[in-house]
């Protein structure tokens, strides 16, 4: 079993709140828009760090992280990207990736809106976190928090960091 955190659009914001709630988990996993190098050297200095880059995110956060994440773990399939869309309406190029790698389990970030949508038309849990970071049109700081077991996702859970303005 992994513990899993999932954040995205920190936007060069990685606050003791934030922190906090990384602390337990064996993985961070981040839906892009680090806003800086500085958020993932922070991130690995937790734990281990799975990471894409955003459409804001510089060329050291480019050379450190792919576009796109497929990756398997604890029998669980993921495809992670910053700007997928969502079920039913993907961005272009996502729905052929994932109809040829069958995930379980697709994240994107982008949007900063908290979502968590099956698609039935292609079996999978779609996630986005919304945002960590202050900078955005989102009200509430949000990440997710969850458990793999035998590929499946357990014990989702929505931590609110607090107000967008606040830090």
């Amino acid at each position: 079993m992994k513990h899993i955190a999932l954040l995205s659009d920190s936007h060069g914001n990685l606050d003791s709140v934030a922190i906090k709630h990384l602390q337990d988990v064996d993985e961070i996993w981040h839906a892009g828009d680090l806003g800086g190098i500085e958020v993932l050297d922070q991130l690995e200095n937790i734990t281990k760090t799975r990471a894409v880059f955003g459409n804001i995110d510089d060329h050291k956060v480019r050379n450190a992280t792919p576009q796109i994440q497929i990756f398997e773990t604890e029998g669980l399939k993921v495809v992670m990207t910053h700007i997928g869309g969502y079920p039913g309406r993907y961005y272009k190029g996502i729905g052929p990736i994932l109809t040829k790698e069958k995930p379980k389990l697709f994240i994107s970030g982008h949007s900063h809106i908290l979502k968590v949508i099956p698609d039935n038309t292609k079996k999978l849990i779609h996630m986005n976190p919304g945002a960590i970071g202050k900078h955005g049109f989102h009200k509430v700081r949000t990440l997710i928090k969850f458990e793999i077991d035998a590929g499946e996702i357990k014990n989702l859970r929505v931590i609110e960091l607090g107000a967008r303005g606040v830090l």
